[in-house]
């Protein structure tokens, strides 16, 4: 308050000394000084409509609310860059992730998601903004929700009992899309939960931390095909996770490190497969055998690390 008034006294002298005295006193305006709280109401409503815009866009291309991949016909050429807005998600339970089973090589089929435990009725929301493009029934998805958002993912929600949204519906961040169960082939009541990009899966492990932290492992981050490839990880163990940041890291993880294992007694492929942080469909590949192709005590195998 001093300081207020000792300035508006120093205005009014500069204006007054060595002039005659004025007839009318005009107070100087001190709205543009950062010491004056005003109350400035923001509309938001340009914002919202940029946004809803924004997500209407996604809708150009490729989509279809009747299939679960309208891109069975584009090639994706890896590596590519995958960005995001924030450091963190909102996880599709509001309660501990327990992961069940990973992306990777299970019963001798391709697992390109990751099953998280639940009850059925549990609330499944929405990990980003994005736009409904299917909520429908799968075969083997049972009932599914696909959000597709901005950076050209698409989440999927599968094994649902209930849907919370319909098809082309716009969903924020957080926002009940539906409740668990065990539609489809599911073996008790779990989320199945798949990252597509363009329709190939991504192995979400790599994404995204699946802590109690719900952190994204990078702002932006490259995906080789390493990453969608089920058959290099298996689905009982997580796959050793080096975040690449750049084109260049990107492009020189694809060199292969390799180590010779002698087969000792007792060994299995599926042991040494878990011993090692190798595949099973890796030393096959390897070695040009086939999973039935019996080992023996001595046999030199090549292990090839892609991660």
């Amino acid at each position: 308050m001093k300081f207020l008034s000792a300035l508006t006294f120093l205005t009014l002298s500069v204006f007054c000394f060595g002039q005659d005295g004025p007839s009318t006193i005009e107070l100087a305006d001190f709205s543009d000084f950062p010491f004056i709280k005003t109350n400035i109401k923001v509309d938001n409503s340009k914002n919202i409509s940029r946004l809803n815009e924004a997500l209407l866009d996604l809708k150009k291309e490729h989509w279809d609310t009747t299939v679960y991949n309208p891109y069975r016909h584009v090639k994706v050429h890896f590596p590519v860059e995958i960005k995001f807005d924030d450091s963190t998600y909102t996880p599709p339970i509001s309660f501990k992730k327990v992961v069940t089973s990973r992306y990777g090589w299970r019963r001798g089929r391709a697992h390109r998601g990751i099953d998280i435990d639940l009850v059925t009725g549990d609330s499944i929301v929405a990990m980003f903004d994005g736009i409904v493009r299917l909520a429908n029934y799968n075969a083997g998805h049972g009932r599914t929700v696909i959000v597709r958002h901005h950076n050209g993912l698409e989440t999927v929600y599968a094994h649902l009992s209930k849907y919370a949204v319909k098809s082309n519906e716009i969903v924020k961040q957080g926002q009940l899309l539906g409740y668990g169960g065990t539609s489809g082939n599911a073996r008790g009541s779990h989320l199945h939960l798949t990252i597509n990009y363009k329709g190939v899966s991504i192995n979400p492990e790599y994404l995204f931390d699946f802590s109690e932290q719900n952190i994204i492992r990078s702002k932006s981050i490259w995906v080789t095909d390493n990453w969608t490839r089920p058959g290099l990880h298996n689905s009982k163990r997580q796959t050793k996770i080096t975040v690449l940041h750049t084109k260049e890291e990107a492009i020189a993880s694809l060199k292969k490190r390799k180590k010779v294992y002698i087969v000792r007694p007792g060994d299995t492929l599926s042991g040494i497969s878990s011993k090692n942080n190798v595949s099973v469909a890796s030393i096959c590949k390897s070695n040009y055998i086939k999973k039935t192709t019996p080992i023996k005590i001595g046999q030199k195998l090549v292990l090839e690390y892609v991660f």
